[in-house]
């Protein structure tokens, strides 16, 4: 069962235990996607994957929130850029007792809220409705800015694609951020490589990407974004920060299909289905850990 999370002035201590517990929580993520998108018959396997670390770290540690109370108005939020990763939102949202982990066993079934992208009108714990690219730091800097403005000490994260930041209107947000040094909002850039249409860099390319950041002005962190202990850590240290110094960006580097050897190397499973075999075998290597 999950507890609350309290906001930190320092970064805490990881133990051998804890690591253990968000590192089983990202594996969770991973075969809890993997049963949902036999249920939908088609998903997003690897653009899910390769933000499980991430999931685990905000969601066992560092979000702050209160059990069974999605509405909670001093909670942490969490906007959604890539919304097509929220086959493994949801399973930890039914675990924070937002909404009866019945309706996972229907996922994307007629009548059932659960959608291939989030509907915060239709699911408690969804802070943002994404599924259109590109405006998830908008809406993060907007809740950040009603935060501020109602004197809430809540932390609006937002988690984007890498090939979410070829649209405009995220440079747009993140001049505005900076510009009134939002400091209790943080972007987390899942940097996988690659898009539906490609490597992101062949589409359109990023690089020099933190450099980017920072003549934005943000605070700007790089980090391997499958080592779930420094993630947790980090994301500790950027929410304790004092006051005025503006927003921080992280970049993620991630591998896109990470845990699953036949999706790290193939592109196509943005989108798929596995047969019954293949489910065998991915779960098979789930439970032997990551690479």
């Amino acid at each position: 069962m999950s507890t609350s999370v309290t906001s930190a002035v320092e970064p805490p201590e990881l133990s051998t235990e804890d690591v253990a517990r968000l590192t089983e929580r990202a594996r969770f993520v991973r075969t809890e996607t993997v049963r949902l998108i036999g249920i939908a018959k088609t998903g997003h396997y690897a653009s899910t994957f390769s933000c499980a670390e991430i999931f685990a770290a905000l969601y066992y540690s560092v979000l702050n929130l209160r059990e069974g109370e999605p509405d909670w108005p001093g909670r942490d939020r969490l906007h959604l850029g890539k919304g097509h990763a929220a086959v493994g939102l949801y399973p930890l949202l039914a675990d924070w007792g937002f909404f009866d982990p019945a309706l996972l066993d229907s996922y994307t079934r007629l009548g059932n809220p659960l959608g291939d992208h989030p509907d915060m009108t239709q699911v408690p714990g969804v802070d943002f409705s994404s599924g259109s690219l590109g405006h998830a730091l908008s809406t993060s800097l907007g809740a950040a800015l009603a935060g501020r403005c109602t004197g809430q000490p809540y932390t609006v994260f937002a988690l984007l694609g890498d090939g979410e930041l070829h649209e405009g209107q995220i440079w747009e947000a993140a001049f505005s951020a900076a510009h009134h040094r939002v400091d209790n909002l943080i972007a987390i850039v899942d940097r996988n490589r690659y898009s539906l249409d490609g490597p992101v860099d062949d589409v359109i390319g990023l690089e020099p990407l933190a450099d980017k950041w920072r003549a934005c002005n943000w605070d700007v962190r790089e980090v391997d974004g499958h080592d779930v202990a420094v993630v947790t850590r980090l994301l500790h240290e950027l929410k304790a920060r004092p006051a005025g110094c503006g927003p921080a960006v992280v970049i993620a580097h991630t591998v896109k299909g990470k845990g699953v050897e036949f999706m790290e190397s193939e592109n196509g499973w943005h989108l798929g289905w596995l047969d019954t075999e293949d489910e065998h075998d991915v779960y098979a290597e789930l439970a032997g850990g990551l690479k």
